[in-house]
């Protein structure tokens, strides 16, 4: 069901630690080969980190969290979807269900390994496949959502174009191309209506009590407008919001206080953390603002 890549492993040392990034090929339900690469920092204790869409895991968010990770200590799993980056199969809109079922994958292979599944994080839609992962399946208890998405019929027009749904049911498919007329893919009436029947606000609400969220948002999110993390925090019983000023939907200048947040969630102890819901962060706050989760004021 999985294989390692041969000679695709290298060596690093942290405070004198050895660090090993491992490629791993772990095998979907659909007989795909799901690349990943694990950072393995010789703890068994691991978290998995999901890209968004159209992306890979070699893109940030995900590279710098799994590097603030490593420097912690804690091993992490960052892998490509179907269709995506190296992984095999086809590209395919909406398709939050089967992406689901990929991590479920990568999860069992982990764990068939003997490693403890501490968190699961998801940037973009990855942020919505792990919030739709936590309600079915509830084996993992502590879930960071970065820049999802509560409205999934928001944001098609601006992919395809006005009229996409009288288009989309003449012809049974619409064709992106980026801004200089090139292909890139193609939007059937199926993967269209995968992404539409979707429920975020019903995930949310099956997701247990017991399991830790986070949704960390940019305020200057283009891509996903802020007021959509308001919802997760609405509907979710056990969750924290985090809002950091002026960042984009990638948190391109963000980066490591978005991965100082991240990390200080996980590490959080539970028993410590109080029930009252958000926080939010400015530019001056940076990594100082990233440690204490308190409410907002």
């Amino acid at each position: 069901m999985s294989e390692t890549g041969r000679n695709q492993s290298r060596h690093e040392r942290i405070n004198n630690s050895e660090i090993q990034h491992q490629r791993l090929v772990i095998e979907n339900s659909h007989g795909e080969k799901l690349v990943g690469v694990l950072h393995d920092t010789g703890s068994i204790e691991t978290v998995v980190i999901c890209h968004g869409f159209r992306s890979s895991k070699n893109r940030i968010p995900m590279l710098t969290i799994a590097s603030f990770f490593e420097r912690a200590m804690i091993s992490s799993f960052r892998f490509d979807f179907a269709g995506n980056g190296e992984s095999e199969g086809s590209f395919q809109y909406g398709n939050y269900r089967r992406e689901v079922e990929d991590l479920r994958s990568v999860l069992q292979h982990l764990r068939g390994v003997n490693r403890d599944i501490s968190a699961i994080i998801g940037h973009s839609k990855g942020g919505n496949v792990v919030l739709l992962y936590a309600a079915k399946y509830k084996d993992v208890h502590t879930v960071v959502n970065i820049s999802g998405r509560f409205f999934l019929e928001r944001g098609i027009e601006g992919r395809l174009g006005k009229d996409y749904f009288k288009r989309i049911k003449e012809n049974g498919f619409v064709d992106v191309s980026n801004r200089k007329g090139k292909f890139e893919y193609r939007v059937t009436e199926e993967s269209l209506m995968d992404r539409l029947t979707t429920n975020a606000h019903e995930a949310c609400l099956s997701i247990h009590e017991n399991c830790r969220v986070l949704t960390v948002h940019g305020s200057n999110d283009r891509i996903v407008h802020v007021t959509e993390a308001s919802e997760f925090a609405k509907h979710i019983k056990n969750h924290k919001l985090c809002l950091i000023e002026g960042a984009d939907h990638e948190f391109t200048s963000h980066q490591h206080q978005l991965a100082s947040i991240v990390l200080s969630f996980f590490k959080l102890d539970p028993k410590k953390d109080d029930e009252s819901g958000d926080i939010s962060t400015s530019n001056q706050d940076s990594m100082r603002s990233a440690v204490p989760f308190t409410s907002r004021i």
